[in-house]
Parts: C-alpha cells; structure tokens; sequence
C-alpha cells in the first residue's frame, strides 16, 4: 500500500483491509472484485490485483508461506527490487538496502550526488552506497530508520537540517546544496484525455454499468459506459457512440450530470458525465469485461473509481 501512497493516507486503507482479510488465506480466498472494492479510493489498483495474485501464488505454490529468497519473491506479481530487498530485511532479518525515494534523496544528499536520478550510473551508484551501508545485524531495523529520515527530517523541499544526526557527516549541507538535491528529470506538462459516460436506466429504473478489462488502468474495477472524446468531436455525439461500441446499446443523451476533473499520473482527465434514454438494442459485453442493471442503492457494492464514484454523488 506504501507504493505511490504516503503512510496517513494508507493506515486507514491498510487496517481496513486487514479486518476484511486478516490472513494470506482469507486474501487468496476472496473475490477479486471485494479486494478491489477494500482498495477503493486509494488508486494504482494494479497493486490490489497483484497483491491478490500473489497471495494465490503463495497458498496454492509455496505452502502458504511467503518466500525468503531474492529469487522466489521477485517472481510474485508487483514485487520488484525495493519491495523485495524491504521483505528480506525487515520480516526475515537478511542484509539487503531498501532504496525507496526518501532512502535516494537522504543517500543523494548525504554523499552530495549530483547527477539526474533518472540515469542508469546514478541508480547503480546509489544501489552500491545503500548495499554497503546495511548492518549485518538487525538491517530491517536500519532500512526502516532511513525511510523515516527522509520522511521525517530530510524532507523534499525544506530539510530539517539541525534535528539531523547525519548532519557532520553529511557533504551537501557542507557545500550548501542540500535544498537542490537530489536533480530530477523535469517533467513535460500531463496530456489531457477527455472522457464521456452514459446514466442510462432500464424500465425497472436500474442503471447499466460495465465492468472494465482487467489489465490496463482501472482493471477490473465498474464504471458507467462510455469512452474517450476523440479530437474534434462533441461529448454528446462522442457518449452516444462509445457507448454503443462498448455494449452495443443505442442510447439518446437527454442532458449533463456532472463534469469531474482528474489527475492520474501520466495525464490529466475531463470526465462528461450524462443522463442519456435506451432507444434500442441489448448490452453485450464488446469492449467490456462484463456489464449488469443494478439498483442505484447496489452500487456501493461494486467497486468504482474515485471519478466515477463523483458521478454517483451527483445523481
């Protein structure tokens, strides 16, 4: 949960998803769609599939036993090099560097690294320092100290130098640097998407909602139809076509709910939401994974993005 979210975002996710699955057991037993649904509002849901997954992989493969081995852990899903070598120290007491962001910026300052973090040499050199300085006795313990130093102390924008106890050491604040480090690639201004999707009801009053494909963004979580505006093109004409190309309804937009605005990390978002009437035609799951009318009091049962979710407050 630590991945893309800071610590007093992801306590209350965290002891909340431990109530609903206190065991690897009860994890790789669940539904995916009630693991999504834990997830909720938290974004980067790849991580929940792959927590998921890999809890399967764990009870069905290994015994029901997480894995001690560089090896054997790097093969479950979403386990890579940090979330690995942070395993091995800190739940299995082995001699590896857990090099998140705040672990770079305090090595970056400390040894006055001054070359972009996103060339290879600098990441390398920064895996060789964090390797050499683990302890050999309790190391989970050191790589949990230097995550909350960065956290905590040798902040992004305004470090507290003078709480530090790595300040004689440290060779940026000696050449009073250690505000500009460490160098980071300038980002380019996020793209914008702009998206549509359709409240259609059928006669009994239910709506249709569609759940996405499971790999790619949002995998596997419910969404209202619709799609991207493409440049150009109306968001009314575009909700109606998008929609019919996704299940193969025919709908009539009536008028607009809500526009919601949203930042995901590679672009920015504009979703049109509308009140559109069925005219003709029967949902069919064409570029959907699966699609159902539900009561418009069922849908907290299903797991929707936060984008969506502001769709529902508005009706």
């Amino acid at each position: 949960m630590l991945q893309q979210t800071r610590v007093e975002t992801a306590i209350l996710y965290y002891r909340r998803f431990l109530r609903r699955f206190p065991t690897m057991a009860s994890l790789a037993r669940a539904p995916l769609q009630d693991v999504l649904k834990q997830w909720e509002n938290m974004g980067y849901y790849a991580r929940a599939r792959h927590l998921h997954e890999a809890a399967r992989r764990v009870m069905g493969e290994m015994g029901g036993r997480i894995p001690d081995t560089w090896d054997q852990l790097v093969s479950l899903p979403g386990i890579g090099t940090y979330t690995a070598s942070a395993i091995l120290s800190v739940a299995f007491g082995k001699r590896f560097p857990a090099l998140d962001g705040n672990v770079r910026r305090v090595l970056c300052r400390l040894f006055c690294i001054q070359k972009p973090l996103d060339r290879p040499g600098t990441e390398k050199r920064l895996f060789t320092v964090a390797a050499e300085l683990v302890p050999p006795i309790e190391p989970g313990i050191y790589n949990q100290a230097m995550m909350d130093l960065g956290a905590e102390v040798c902040t992004p924008r305004d470090p507290s130098c003078g709480r530090c106890p790595l300040v004689d050491l440290c060779l940026s604040r000696r050449k009073g640097v250690e505000k500009t480090l460490p160098i980071k690639k300038k980002r380019n201004p996020l793209p914008l998407r702009r998206m549509t999707s359709a409240v259609v009801a059928d006669e009994g009053g239910r709506l249709l909602i569609v759940r996405r494909p499971a790999e790619g963004l949002l995998g596997g979580l419910w969404k209202f139809p619709g799609g991207e505006v493409m440049p150009g093109e109306n968001p009314e004409v575009a909700v109606e076509k998008r929609v019919f190309q996704e299940v193969g309804l025919g709908i009539k937009v009536e008028e607009s709910i809500v526009t919601v605005k949203h930042v995901y990390t590679h672009f920015r978002m504009i979703l049109h939401a509308f009140r559109a009437i069925r005219q003709n035609g029967e949902p069919d799951a064409l570029l959907c994974a699966d699609w159902r009318w539900v009561e418009f009091t069922a849908l907290d049962g299903f797991p929707f993005s936060k984008a969506d979710r502001k769709v529902i407050d508005a009706l």
